[in-house]
């Protein structure tokens, strides 16, 4: 209980300091989203001063009242569950932009994730366990895979698998000329269509660093003493490897897999702007270039509950996982 406890207390602070940072970040970026909905109103008519106070009492953008009395606004709403109107999708409430835009996301991204973590510790632990063999060759091929640009990747595989042989589609989330957005078949299977060649990319240079990490530990952790015992004790290879090796190995992955899960929704900027992707990166970016401060602070407070979200989980699954970490906290 006491390290529940002390988990937790260390999460809400670094939860509050996220907090902060996202209301103050914002606030001094160059440029007023105000004075760019103004110049776009302007463009049919005068505007008067009253439409000015009332766009910005919309927005929560008034700087006539004190930085203090703002943040204090600002936690109230997001208590209270009102992330604010975005401008780049005016009038929709942020919680709605979010709402359509995170499942796609979360939907691709996530899977393709847990997808190559699992291939990757499967392969690193036989290359770990079987030095020298086939499975062991292949991890220069992938780790240079993995040190390529994911956007070059991605453009090559466009080019190779959309344009020249057109195996997949070049953009978008699922075909909008013949399908509409349902749980039906149709759409469902437009949907894996549009998203497997995102999610292979993302597999493909990914898999590497999740390859080589395993293979490593595998090997340390097969020169330690308790493998050895368990050598002497005539236990079986098999027991060996899964028991003894591959559980104490894996360890140090499973943290890294925290860290990649809860950079899920920021790591779909680039997958997103290349595929043409309907996720919560595409719209990162339009709020970024409308001077959406709402939308931005919206997409960020996602980014902080899944990295602080997916590091507690694991945290407490090491727990379970590795005693000792209780014994030393």
């Amino acid at each position: 209980m006491r390290y529940l406890l002390r988990k937790l207390a260390f999460y809400v602070v670094a939860l509050w300091a996220a907090l902060t940072l996202n209301f103050l970040i914002p606030r001094l970026m160059p440029g007023n989203p105000v004075d760019l909905m103004l110049s776009k109103l302007a463009t049919k008519g005068p505007v008067t001063p009253t439409t000015r106070a009332a766009i910005q009492a919309l927005l929560g953008t008034d700087t006539s009242s004190s930085l203090w009395t703002q943040y204090w606004r600002y936690l109230h709403h997001l208590v209270t569950g009102d992330l604010g109107t975005s401008i780049a999708y005016f009038p929709a409430p942020v919680s709605q932009v979010i709402g359509q835009t995170l499942p796609w996301t979360v939907g691709l991204i996530g899977i393709a994730t847990v997808i190559s973590f699992a291939i990757g510790i499967l392969l690193g632990r036989a290359a770990g366990w079987r030095r020298g063999s086939w499975i062991d060759n292949l991890i220069p091929f992938t780790t240079m895979l993995q040190s390529v640009p994911y956007f070059w990747l991605a453009l090559l595989l466009l080019f190779l698998l959309a344009s020249t042989w057109p195996v997949f589609p070049l953009s978008g989330g699922y075909d909008v000329y013949s399908v509409t957005p349902s749980w039906s078949l149709p759409f469902l299977q437009s949907v894996l269509y549009h998203g497997a060649l995102p999610a292979l990319t993302i597999v493909i240079s990914s898999i590497g660093g999740w390859m080589l990490g395993m293979r490593n530990m595998m090997v340390s952790t097969l020169s330690e003493d308790f493998v050895v015992t368990a050598e002497a004790k005539g236990l079986t290879p098999r027991r060996i490897r899964s028991r003894y090796v591959a559980r104490n190995a894996i360890l140090p992955s499973v943290s890294g897999f925290a860290i990649s899960l809860g950079f899920v929704v920021a790591g779909s900027i680039v997958t997103e702007a290349v595929f043409s992707y309907p996720g919560i990166g595409s719209a990162l970016l339009l709020a970024v270039g409308n001077n959406d401060y709402a939308l931005m602070q919206g997409v960020f407070l996602i980014i902080t509950l899944a990295v602080l979200g997916a590091n507690l989980l694991v945290d407490l699954l090491y727990g379970v996982i590795d005693p000792r970490t209780r014994a030393r906290s």
